[in-house]
């Protein structure tokens, strides 16, 4: 490509609400364009890289032996009535009706549209296991879409769906699903970390998630220092505690405590440990249908994780609850304890399972219980609902955990009967009795990945593409296209390049060189070939763009530099 004759509108000023680098850019450069809030073009440039990805992420599913198909972007509502989702989804959930008046929703995922062209076709368990999936735009009507391609309303995405007759061989598919997901990332040179993960509006278990590691990222994610495990911290776990506090000595009883209500008050009060303190956070629990009250139970020194605690009892959301509706139910602000407490549904963290010494709420104005045991409450419900701090143990191996952010890229589940059964999507088993499919499924988000580059590989005047990933590998720039001498030696680089199969633009734009450069670091080009001066005593430059480091070589050697480069 000439880059006289390409179309890379490239600019200095950065969009009005662009935060991260990615979104700064990608627009700056040319790879995409809005349309409107969370919409985007993607320009020659940007689709060159997305091709890239969804080539390899095409070469890896082969490898494994999933057959690509290409599913409708509009689904009949009915499926998603038929599963159940189409009110749990909410309002990103674009429905809308035709002529006919037939509902229909703009597909944000696929599962629903993907067990209808398996059921009543795949009828045996001969035909097991299968695996398919497709590359494909999706809609989810975003209330805040930002970031730009981080956050869009519109993306491309690859979602995959695997059948099976045995839980044994979606576990063996998954297996090989996330070794290849792994080495879709490898290849596409990003540092990342498969951690555990909470399953969301798609259902299932076994949720991991692949997490491109970056300061940028919307996720926090626990990790060890010693080993591989990692986490989002809406799932993540940790060690029972080695050391605990000095316990409080005191009969179980019920103490006086004038306006003590919050848990630093009350471990001051007591001279104590929060440890040793049951802190009490009310949440209303949002469902489908309806909503209600519940308390939610942890040690006062833990902090509650909204998400454990919303799927703890099954509700889409939890919202604040204020100390007026505490009041209404009967329940004292500051003095909620689960003692003799029927006022609400409560549940209580694992850890407060059989603690003793423990002091807590009355359910009295001005009255908490101290020396509490809570083995009383053993047939309460129980449930992990703390957020993992820095400096907790690792679950697996003892060591310390961390934080650190990380994007989402994909997201994979063992989806087991969520789908098939209500879409009664069945086939008959070695006994011809009729079993529904046990399914696994396994995300990747493309356009995702185009900002994901970014966010880890860029500097203060650009992009920097990885060589997987670059729109082209090396630009060819002519310091002046008046130099005919330069020009001439320009177009024959350009073309053994071409011939070698190494991707190359010319950049023969009548510009200044400081402007073609600008360009050149602003694009990312991994490479770019400085024909100036130099050339009169047999030499030419290359910019190597990830470390802006400038190199003279012989004009003669200079394609097997290149090659060498690019290897």
């Amino acid at each position: 490509m000439r880059f006289s004759r390409a179309y890379i509108p490239t600019t200095k000023e950065s969009p009005k609400d662009a935060q991260l680098p990615s979104h700064i850019y990608l627009s700056r450069a040319g790879f995409v364009a809005q349309v409107a809030s969370g919409l985007y073009n993607f320009l020659p440039l940007g689709k060159r890289v997305l091709r890239k990805i969804e080539t390899i992420i095409n070469e890896e599913m082969a490898a494994c032996g999933a057959l690509e198909v290409d599913l409708s972007f509009v689904t009949p509502a009915e499926l998603w009535e038929e599963s159940g989702r189409i009110e749990k989804f909410g309002k990103e959930l674009l429905r809308f009706r035709d002529r006919k008046d037939n509902l229909f929703v703009l597909g944000p995922t696929h599962e629903e549209m993907m067990v209808s062209i398996v059921r009543n076709r795949v009828t045996s368990y001969k035909q097991l296991p299968l695996n398919v999936y497709q590359i494909k735009t999706k809609f989810r009507d975003e209330a805040r879409p930002r970031f730009g391609l981080m956050r869009a309303r519109e993306f491309v995405m690859k979602d995959g769906y695997s059948f099976h007759a045995s839980t044994e061989d979606l576990d063996r598919e998954f297996d090989a699903m996330e070794a290849a997901y792994k080495r879709i990332l490898e290849r596409l040179g990003l540092s990342f970390r498969i951690v555990e993960a909470d399953s969301g509006a798609i259902g299932g278990t076994g949720s991991k998630e692949l997490m491109v590691l970056a300061q940028s990222g919307e996720d926090t994610l626990a990790v060890c220092d010693t080993c591989e495990y990692g986490a989002n911290v809406e799932a993540a776990r940790r060690a029972p505690r080695s050391t605990v506090p000095e316990a409080p000595e005191a009969d179980f009883a019920k103490f006086k405590t004038p306006n003590i209500k919050s848990i630093d008050d009350l471990s001051a009060f007591f001279h104590t440990d929060p440890f040793y303190t049951l802190k009490a956070v009310i949440k209303r629990a949002v469902y489908t249908e309806g909503s209600e009250p519940v308390c939610f139970f942890i040690r006062g020194c833990d902090e509650l994780q909204e998400v454990k605690a919303r799927n703890s009892v099954g509700a889409i959301d939890l919202v604040d609850i204020t100390e007026e509706e505490l009041r209404e139910i009967g329940l004292v602000p500051g003095f909620v304890g689960p003692l003799d407490q029927d006022k609400t549904r409560f549940v209580m963290d694992n850890n407060t399972r059989d603690a003793t010494s423990m002091i807590c709420g009355a359910n009295e104005t001005d009255y908490h219980f101290v020396g509490v045991t809570l083995s009383v409450m053993n047939e309460a419900s129980f449930a992990d609902l703390v957020a993992v701090q820095e400096g907790d143990g690792c679950p697996h191996c003892g060591g310390k955990l961390l934080h650190t952010k990380g994007i989402e890229v994909g997201h994979i589940f063992k989806l087991g009967t969520v789908y098939s059964a209500p879409l009664k999507a069945e086939y008959l088993d070695e006994n011809g009795r009729s079993q529904p499919f046990i399914m696994g499924t396994y995300g990747m988000g493309v356009s995702r990945l185009v900002a994901a580059v970014i966010e880890q590989h860029h500097d203060e005047r650009g992009c920097i593409w990885t060589h997987a990933t670059a729109p082209y590998m090396v630009n060819v720039m002519v310091s002046n296209i008046k130099e005919e001498a330069h020009m001439a030696y320009a177009e024959t680089l350009y073309l053994e390049l071409q011939s070698r199969g190494i991707e190359t633009i010319l950049d023969d734009r009548k510009e200044r060189f400081g402007f073609k450069m600008s360009d050149a670091e602003l694009i990312g080009f991994p490479l770019t070939v400085i024909i100036g001066k130099e050339l009169e005593n047999e030499q030419v430059q290359i910019m190597i763009r990830a470390t802006r480091e400038i190199i003279t070589i012989d004009a003669a050697g200079i394609l097997d530099k290149i090659e060498e480069l690019t290897r």
